[in-house]
């Protein structure tokens, strides 16, 4: 499976089929901006998107993770010496995370679950700490919502020139199914509920997952439906 176009400057690729996603911003000059990286093993599948738009990870300048798991920031230190990025941009409050190369606290059974192998990553660099709605100057844009509950940093991100929003792992939309994070993996999963439902106020076209395929039709009404059975919006 390659790369998909979410919008004109706007890439979903994914990495292990539709079930985890990275995302990819090319910029006017060429450059491009990448969000999350997946698995370990998910670097090839990054390399082959970005081959599918024309790109190369040399033109990769800046990587983006929306929170500190590894199947988000799994493959982060194996990419970055191949790209001009020097870090890893992240939320202050996942930044110690990413840097040590461990998830984010979970809660419950999930506690014992991340002492399992494989859910540590490679301690990655980070070169910027981001704050709830700050703009960064990818694309044309993109703004941070700070969503947290499933990490204390977790982030969507809407890039507003195209109205397409990347919702993270605030909530998954598995088989075509919106559903919630796995709630022994969130570090309060109640937050993560409330948090969730600030993403039916904001303005996009195009919902698009880091777990499961993007909705192009529909995207806020359907997010909105799903908050609104949940029973976090009115």
């Amino acid at each position: 499976m390659g790369a998909i176009a979410l919008g004109p400057q706007v890439w979903r690729i994914p990495t292990l089929g539709d079930f985890i996603n990275s995302f990819a911003f090319v910029e006017q000059d060429g450059s491009v901006t990448l969000v999350d990286t997946g698995i370990r093993g998910a670097s090839k599948r990054i390399v082959a998107g970005l081959a599918d738009i024309g790109k190369h990870p040399r033109d990769v300048q800046r990587i983006i993770l929306t929170h500190a798991h590894n199947d988000h920031a799994g493959s982060a230190a194996k990419l970055l010496p191949q790209t001009s990025a020097g870090g890893a941009v992240v939320h202050a409050q996942d930044a110690a995370f990413v840097e040590a190369g461990q998830p984010a606290p979970a809660s419950g059974i999930g506690q014992v679950l991340q002492r399992l192998p494989g859910q540590a990553f490679a301690p990655v660099p980070v070169s910027q700490q981001v704050a709830d709605g700050e703009v960064l100057d990818v694309a044309g844009g993109v703004r941070v919502h700070h969503t947290p509950g499933h990490t204390p940093g977790h982030m969507s991100l809407l890039h507003e020139p195209t109205g397409v929003l990347i919702t993270g792992d605030c909530i998954f939309n598995m088989g075509g199914r919106m559903t919630w994070p796995v709630r022994a993996f969130c570090t309060d999963f109640p937050l993560n509920e409330r948090t969730a439902a600030t993403l039916a106020d904001l303005d996009y076209q195009v919902a698009a997952f880091t777990h499961g395929p993007h909705l192009a039709t529909s995207a806020r009404e359907q997010v909105r439906g799903f908050l609104r059975r949940k029973g976090v919006v009115q």
